[in-house]
């Protein structure tokens, strides 16, 4: 809660307690519309502001003019309680909904922390200056060292080693540079030092175009406009018109009519219409609604940042998801061992994982963690790492080399690939292929289950987007029962797809984005419901998401769109009613039949009502059972 919500909160309950004050004092002096006038303006102070300056703006027809008008014909009636009280339920109401919609979110910029500080820029000389990005001009040499972000897009001169382009493509799998390969901004050297020839300015280089991304895609997203601000347009306006006829037509043609005119009468008629006509069942009911489904997704695991994101939830029909680390774990494994004829899988796997026993590269962990026992490095010697290709080593006095297909054919060998769908390393024993270790990135255990639900739920279209490769997108996607992907789609790349995407969706049907990188930022912004993976997801995706999955399982999607709709049903259920008593109390009013008290039950009766049937949307647990999750 931020500083100006909880100055909110404090007027609300000084006004409650000042409210309660005044019921238990004996008789005063003081006019008691002059008592009850503090705690009026202690809470409605700001809405009478609002009101005025609407008024000012020739734009008077908003909720804050109908509570303005209708708890200021309360105090004409006499009726003090009833107008402070009305006022307290509207900000009460105001307050949940700022609660719920309002949280502020940190800038998403300084989370993402891919904006390099410096620019070490080669001078004449030989040595090494560190600049500010921004001076580094066009077709200079920088030189990135172990462990540097590269601050400039660019292409290698010099120097070999390896890349953790995480934060831009999403996937865990490093990349290998050497001279000639073109490097983009935003990835970390991970192992040898890298002269770069800089082919773009800072501003025109891709961390910037990420940041500059995340910034205007947040500014293009639409907000679904609030019910109240549109329906009072309507309403208010009818409403104020409607008391203002009560009050003088009626009169005026009995005098024509030469009956005795009773203005009086006629204008308490008006008055006690405009308190009827207080819209707090709504104002109060709408956002609790909205509160309770929020709360009841939060116990689900599910954090849903507004209300406005749970409304438009519901009407979601199109699911982007990325891939790594949202419909798999995003950590490389093991998963296929291919000895050549007569070989050992136990023995080629320890033989892999010696020789890669000294990297730290994550495809090394992998093989060093399929192997599951101790590894003696005083059995490897001679290690040489190849940049681009893989390691060579001796291992138990035999020459091993182990990498990708370039360096089986460097060494003149011409293996047949498996036929599994991963990252394949290649083994040569002393000049002889050995065999093969297939490493992919595993599914999540209920990836399947959250596309079979989507469609369930009546989603009519998933797609996949990934920086990975074709093959391994069409696995994937195969397996889960996707229809389309595209691979192969750096961060712009990716928000290109969802805008095109956008464009073909139909005028009432929402899309959703699901991802958890920092490269996901930019999508999860455009989109019209960002979904991110709360657990292992970056902080970048979580703030720039509408919708977190706490617990990183994609299946709990349709969970939050079953929540949804039933929240949104709640919320129509409320309306209807609450517009139906309001629409009979109206004419009873007009008609000289009803008075003040069907007015507070119209206004406060219904709320009530209104509120226990909202306070239905925190249960959830039929819901849970239905999608076979466990809450």
């Amino acid at each position: 809660m931020n500083a100006k919500q909880k100055k909110m909160l404090y007027r609300i309950i000084a006004a409650a307690v000042l409210l309660v004050v005044l019921q238990l004092l004996p008789a005063t002096p003081v006019p008691v519309g002059v008592l009850y006038l503090v705690p009026y303006l202690v809470v409605g102070g700001d809405v009478l502001r609002k009101a005025i300056k609407g008024i000012q703006n020739r734009q008077p027809f908003d909720e804050c003019f109908l509570m303005a008008v209708a708890t200021v014909g309360a105090f004409a009636l006499g009726e003090y309680m009833e107008g402070c009280a009305v006022m307290l339920f509207y900000q009460v109401g105001e307050l949940f909904q700022a609660v719920a919609v309002g949280k502020s979110r940190r800038s998403i910029a300084a989370l993402m922390d891919i904006r390099p500080d410096y620019a070490n820029l080669e001078q004449p000389d030989g040595t090494l200056e560190q600049v500010d990005p921004d001076e580094v001009e066009v077709g200079s040499v920088i030189v990135v060292q172990p462990g540097e972000r590269v601050p400039i897009d660019g292409v290698v001169v010099e120097g070999t080693s390896t890349l953790n382009t995480a934060a831009l493509t999403g996937e865990s799998l490093p990349r290998d540079a050497k001279a000639g390969d073109d490097v983009i901004s935003g990835c970390v050297n991970l192992s040898g030092v890298l002269r770069v020839r800089t082919t773009r300015e800072f501003g025109e280089s891709t961390v910037s175009r990420i940041l500059d991304l995340v910034e205007n895609s947040s500014m293009k997203k639409a907000r679904t406009e609030n019910f109240i601000t549109r329906f009072a347009r309507v309403y208010t306006p009818a409403v104020c018109y409607s008391a203002l006829a009560l009050a003088v037509l009626p009169p005026l043609v009995l005098m024509l009519l030469g009956q005795p005119a009773q203005f009086g009468d006629w204008v308490y008629r008006a008055l006690t219409f405009l308190v009827i006509s207080c819209p707090c069942a709504l104002v109060i009911s709408i956002p609790l609604s909205f509160f309770g489904g929020i709360g009841g997704a939060s116990t689900c695991g599910i954090l849903v940042k507004g209300s406005t994101y749970l409304e438009e939830l519901s009407r979601t029909k199109i699911v982007v998801f990325d891939k790594t680390g949202t419909l798999t774990r995003g950590v490389f494994e093991v998963t296929g061992v291919y000895p050549a004829d007569g070989g050992d899988r136990d023995s080629l796997l320890e033989t892999a994982a010696l020789a890669e026993s000294y990297s730290k590269h994550p495809i090394s962990q992998s093989l060093k963690q399929a192997f599951g026992r101790e590894l003696d490095p005083a059995r490897v010697s001679d290690v040489e790492e190849l940049g681009g290709y893989g390691i060579t080593a001796r291992v138990d006095g035999r020459n091993v080399a182990v990498g990708n297909a370039r360096l089986m054919a460097k060494l003149g060998l011409t293996p047949t690939p498996p036929e599994q769908t991963g990252t394949v390393i290649y083994l040569a024993v002393d000049g002889a292929y050995a065999g093969a270790v297939v490493i992919s990135d595993v599914l999540k255990p209920t990836a399947a289950k959250a596309i079979a639900g989507l469609k369930r739920a009546g989603v009519r279209r998933t797609v996949m987007l990934t920086g990975d490769t074709e093959p391994v997108a069409k696995s994937v996607a195969d397996q889960l029962g996707i229809t389309e992907y595209h691979a192969g789609l750096l961060p712009e790349d990716k928000v290109n797809r969802v805008e095109s995407l956008l464009a073909e969706k139909g005028p009432r049907e929402n899309l959703a984005f699901v991802g958890d990188g920092i490269n996901d930022a930019p999508v999860l912004s455009r989109a019209d419901l960002g979904i991110a993976m709360g657990a292992l997801g970056s902080d970048a995706a979580i703030e720039a998401a509408d919708i977190v999955l706490m617990d990183d399982d994609p299946a709990r999607i349709a969970l939050a769109m079953d929540i949804s709709r039933r929240t949104v049903r709640i919320v129509y259920q409320n309306i209807v009613f609450a517009l139906a008593v309001k629409a009979a109390c109206l004419l009873l009013g007009a008609l000289g039949l009803a008075g003040m008290w069907l007015a507070i039950f119209a206004d406060v009766g219904v709320m009530v009502l209104a509120v226990l049937n909202a306070t239905r949307a925190l249960y959830t647990r039929d819901l849970v059972r239905r999608n076979g999750l466990k809450s």
